[in-house]
């Protein structure tokens, strides 16, 4: 079918559909094995790559002014052992966040000023990349969530994420401070390398 050849690895039903793709082919598709569907309305290739990360793909496709963060961030950049039960991703708060019941997802809303500090990717799959906030960032948001997400888990990846090669405390201090956090931080950041 040379609609699907002319689709990426991975697309949505209304990419399939401008590419002359119905959604009735879709699904004939999926039932006979050609197509993986990631959650509504994504779809991949049965014989394309792997992803590495397939639940943040998919959100990704979904939601994609969504960024990754919080615990899945944190384990995207190995910086806990902890399996997030959802993914975790942040809007803007000018932006209405989106509804996704597969793979389970949790929307967070921060500031639309601060809402690109540490703004990076990650390749989920071969050639696709999320967004995702940076390891100093994710650490500085898992501190400043520690109240709704746990202090252990924030303390474990500030320790986990100095005690690394290549660490910028620095780099961690000035976001906690540009994101109103930085008494908590600083403190944490100080106990880290007292030990």
């Amino acid at each position: 079918m040379g609609a699907l050849e002319a689709l990426p690895d991975t697309f949505t039903t209304g990419l399939a559909s401008t590419a002359g793709l119905h959604f009735r082919d879709l699904y004939r598709l999926r039932d006979e094995g050609d197509l993986l569907e990631l959650s509504r309305g994504v779809f991949r290739k049965a014989d394309a790559p792997a992803p590495t990360w397939p639940d943040l793909l998919a959100v990704s496709v979904r939601a994609p002014r969504a960024v990754v963060c919080c615990l899945s961030a944190a384990e995207v950049h190995d910086l806990t052992d902890e399996i997030p039960r959802e993914i975790q991703i942040a809007v803007s708060r000018v932006r209405r966040p989106p509804r996704i019941e597969y793979p389970p997802t949790e929307v967070f809303r921060f500031n639309a000023a601060t809402f690109d500090l540490g703004l990076t990717e990650v390749e989920a799959a071969p050639g696709e990349n999320v967004r995702i906030y940076d390891p100093e960032r994710t650490v500085v948001d898992l501190m400043r969530l520690r109240g709704r997400l746990g202090e252990p888990l924030a303390l474990s990846a500030l320790r986990r994420y100095l005690l690394r090669r290549g660490a910028r405390p620095g780099q961690v201090l000035a976001l906690a401070r540009e994101l109103n956090v930085f008494g908590a931080v600083r403190t944490a950041v100080d106990a880290v390398i007292a030990e």
